[in-house]
């Protein structure tokens, strides 16, 4: 499992970090084929009710898979992002099925 986090315009922030890994750690095991994410946190500053985005892009064999969501706080954001790839992820599965 490779985890590749970047902060943009963010501080870096150790907990959320570590949050995010251990959600992400729960999907890899879910989902055998996954080979590495790649999270964006960034801040929209026009938006005051929300303005947390979370981007995940997951690499997997074939296309890869990209969600994203806009939250009032970046754990929040977090869930709802995996949640999203949970749905494709899912959808994903039904293909590699062997009959």
């Amino acid at each position: 499992m490779t985890v590749n986090i970047q902060y943009v315009g963010v501080d870096v922030s150790e907990t959320l970090s570590k949050f995010t890994e251990e959600k992400l750690e729960k999907v890899f095991n879910r989902y055998e084929f996954l080979i590495s994410a790649t999270v964006h946190f960034k801040k929209d500053e026009s938006q005051h009710e929300t303005g947390k985005i979370c981007n995940i892009e997951l690499s997997l064999p074939g296309p890869r898979i990209f969600a994203t969501s806009n939250e009032r706080n970046f754990e929040v954001s977090v869930r709802e992002t995996i949640s999203d790839l949970e749905r494709q992820l899912q959808k994903r599965k039904e293909v590699y099925k062997t009959y």
